[in-house]
């Protein structure tokens, strides 16, 4: 704990949070750790690959070499630290879609957090919207950002969810709100026998068949398109909802879940991927970002995160019963049986 002479800086570097988020997102703009991933450069070449001002850039790598993003090498030679090699396009699970969506899109909505705390109401509402997913669709490019994002999220989460639960006694597996299907493809490519259906809206399904394409299981997994306010197709034995629940009030996510429980057989379950909100909270790393994302569910969406209780009663009232909570990294499985 810093000592009380300490606490005014420590809230100042708590305070100058965004300048940190724009620097990540201007060096993720430029290309920065795809240009050094293959070895390190000089900032003269990297002003040249990037069409920059050298001393202005020269300052920006030096703020990344102090965020542990770079290193510095002599006077102007810069490379990559590894932290930083994940804001490369290649690396196997690159934050650098996070980075764009944080950077270009996230941090200017969260003007709106305070409307939000003194209305009760989403951004998107006070907007004119319905919600942002509408507010979203209504740029493509916007739509795409964020399903970029999602994907490289999930890519974080998927080995947690794949050690933290057992798929193998599924047969045939919806991934309901599955966007691309990240999540699914890695699913099914752990399990080879396991057929699978993306559940999601329409502008999802060319993302989503390539991705399937990709991972070589689009042979056992369909696209369907639709929404998940309204129906949710029939015939699985589990849907597995990453992400979502946590987006919507307790009213519009007991509908999403009611349609899950009509889509299962009566010993189908429900698998939830989702943070679970401590019921008291600490001044941790892992309560702050749970906050956070709670902050974002309520002046974005709508939603919230919510402890294991509220889970529990929300799982009961769609007609679901909750059987386990299983820790998957920053996240947790929550498998209900229908009731």
């Amino acid at each position: 704990m810093a000592r009380d002479a300490e606490l005014p800086r420590v809230l100042l570097d708590l305070m100058s949070g965004h300048r940190v988020t724009i620097v990540i997102y201007a060096a993720a703009r430029l290309g920065i750790a795809d240009l050094l991933s293959a070895g390190p450069m000089s900032s003269v070449d990297l002003a040249r690959r990037t069409d920059t001002h050298e001393p202005s850039l020269r300052r920006l790598l030096r703020a990344l070499v102090a965020l542990g993003i770079c290193n510095q090498l002599g006077d102007s030679d810069f490379g990559l630290t590894p932290m930083g090699e994940y804001l490369a396009d290649g690396a196997p699970q690159s934050v650098k879609p996070l980075a764009l969506f944080e950077g270009k899109l996230l941090w200017r909505a969260w003007e709106s957090l305070l409307d939000s705390i003194r209305t009760g109401k989403t951004g998107a509402a006070l907007a004119g919207f319905e919600d942002s997913f509408q507010q979203m669709a209504e740029v493509g490019a916007v739509a795409r950002t964020f399903n970029e994002a999602m994907v490289a999220l999930t890519r974080l989460v998927t080995p947690a969810v794949l050690a933290a639960y057992d798929f193998s006694g599924i047969s045939k597996l919806m991934d309901v709100g599955g966007g691309y299907g990240e999540l699914l493809s890695a699913i099914l490519t752990a399990h080879p026998d396991m057929r699978g259906g993306i559940f999601d809206l329409a502008h999802c399904a060319d993302g989503a068949r390539k991705r399937l394409h990709d991972a070589g299981v689009h042979d056992r997994c369909e696209f369907i398109a639709g929404n998940f306010f309204e129906v949710v197709p029939t015939g699985w034995d589990a849907c597995i909802l990453k992400s979502i629940i946590h987006d919507w009030n307790d009213e519009r996510s007991r509908t999403i879940l009611s349609n899950c429980r009509r889509a299962l057989n009566e010993r189908g379950k429900v698998l939830l991927v989702e943070r679970i909100m401590p019921e008291t909270l600490e001044p941790t790393a892992e309560h702050r970002m749970a906050t956070l994302s709670d902050l974002n569910m309520l002046r974005g969406p709508g939603g919230s995160e919510r402890t294991e209780p509220e889970f529990r009663a929300l799982l009961r009232d769609s007609g679901f019963e909750l059987t386990r909570v299983l820790p998957a990294g920053p996240m947790h499985v929550i498998e209900a049986a229908c009731a």
